[in-house]
């Protein structure tokens, strides 16, 4: 039986990150941009019925809630060749906006309580055995920190038995001048206090790694937005694979995420992928065997964060590796890479890296013959949350001096 997840997309940022997924998604699934299974696809072994459902004339319809207080978002995609992918009755906007506001997101959020719980539920009620909900928004704006924020505390009470996962992107904090408002920080700090208490797992991707990664990794001189996007629908691609394409293990959330988050509270994970691909751009990555591909995993220059591996400890890692890949390259690969010390954890848990191997698309040509995506749970992930810490002390210093 299928576990069906809702995705619900938050905000500006969520929604254009969501629009990269569905696009990816359809890519493996052989789904056009209307939602029709194309002929090459129809003798799959996929599961589809995850995250789309197909409606009365079988085209198929993503699991998925676009919400947003301002309308341009919504409209652009609205307008996009995918306009017909969605369910018209997911589409929600207002009018005014949050203004980079948490408090006027938030707020909003209950002003439009009854609307949005509606379009959920009538989702949730949609599926057969719903396995839980993914959240895509960023925590630096109004809509996606603010209405995050109340959804989350929503879906937790009126779903207290569903998984809530969240890609959560989080500010670029080192460059001077990339925020483009001076509340950002306090709007991150507003959200993380939600993500901690009613999130069961946060993917946490960091703009600052992200633009590094474009640049340095894939030779991209002026990364633009949607580019930034693809790096994290490629991850997100990635980490459900297993659950698209199931084998003996990892075939829904609960056993994705189990062995990754040893109590409640340790949920923030981050993330690796290699070798990363964007349209015609390609990393320079010549040879992919699984030893290749999980040393370079556990190198910080390919972490989607802004946080050195190299300090503290990992508390548990799982690498999904992608490709034609059998168990004896796994178990010298992770022999190797304990000789090595590659990877330091904790003194009180198994000191062991999971691996889930995972079919690739046969729709989607690449051009490596192994890929892999880390999911890792360290204890140095508290660097991300400090840069936010030390940026609120900033703002409150210069206003304390001012009044003086």
């Amino acid at each position: 039986m299928p576990r069906e997840i809702i995705t619900l997309q938050i905000g500006q940022c969520g929604n254009q990150i969501g629009m990269e997924f569905w696009k990816q998604l359809c890519k493996e699934h052989g789904i056009s941009a209307d939602g029709i299974l194309e002929e090459f696809a129809t003798h799959g072994d996929d599961r589809k019925d995850v995250f789309f459902y197909q409606a009365d004339d079988e085209h198929y319809i993503p699991r998925a809630v676009l919400i947003d207080l301002e309308p341009r978002v919504i409209n652009m995609i609205q307008n996009s060749p995918y306009s017909a992918l969605y369910n018209p009755e997911n589409y929600f906007h207002a009018k005014d906006g949050a203004g980079n506001c948490w408090a006027a997101g938030y707020y909003g959020g209950e002003r439009l309580q009854e609307e949005l719980l509606e379009m959920i539920e009538r989702e949730a009620d949609g599926s057969e055995s719903l396995e839980g909900f993914v959240m895509l928004h960023s925590i630096a704006g109004g809509t996606g920190s603010g209405l995050g924020s109340f959804l989350l505390e929503v879906l937790n009470d009126r779903f207290p038995k569903k998984l809530i996962q969240t890609y959560s992107v989080f500010p670029n904090q080192l460059e001077s001048g990339a925020s483009d408002t001076v509340v950002q920080p306090y709007n991150s700090l507003l959200t993380l206090k939600r993500l901690t208490m009613f999130s069961d797992c946060v993917v946490v991707l960091d703009n600052t790694a992200l633009d590094r990664i474009a640049v340095d990794r894939l030779k991209l001189v002026n990364p633009n937005m949607s580019q930034i996007n693809t790096l994290v629908s490629t991850v997100m691609s990635a980490s459900t694979t297993t659950l698209r394409y199931p084998g003996y293990m990892n075939n829904d959330l609960v056993g994705l995420l189990a062995s990754l988050i040893p109590t409640p509270r340790c949920h923030f994970l981050m993330t690796g992928y290699t070798p990363l691909t964007i349209e015609r751009q390609v990393s320079a990555v010549r040879k992919t065997t699984v030893l290749d591909v999980m040393r370079r995993l556990l190198q910080t220059k390919n972490i989607m964060v802004s946080a050195s591996t190299k300090k503290g400890c990992y508390m548990s890692i799982l690498n999904i590796i992608q490709g034609e890949v059998d168990a004896t390259q796994i178990h010298k690969s992770l022999q190797r890479i304990r000789e090595r010390k590659l990877a330091r954890f904790i003194p009180w848990g198994p000191a062991s890296i999971q691996v889930a191997l995972s079919k690739k698309s046969p729709y989607v040509e690449t051009a490596h013959k192994v890929s892999g995506l880390m999911l890792a749970n360290h204890t140095n992930i508290y660097a991300v949350t400090a840069l936010l810490s030390h940026c609120d002390a900033q703002i409150a210093l210069r206003q304390s001096l001012e009044t003086v």
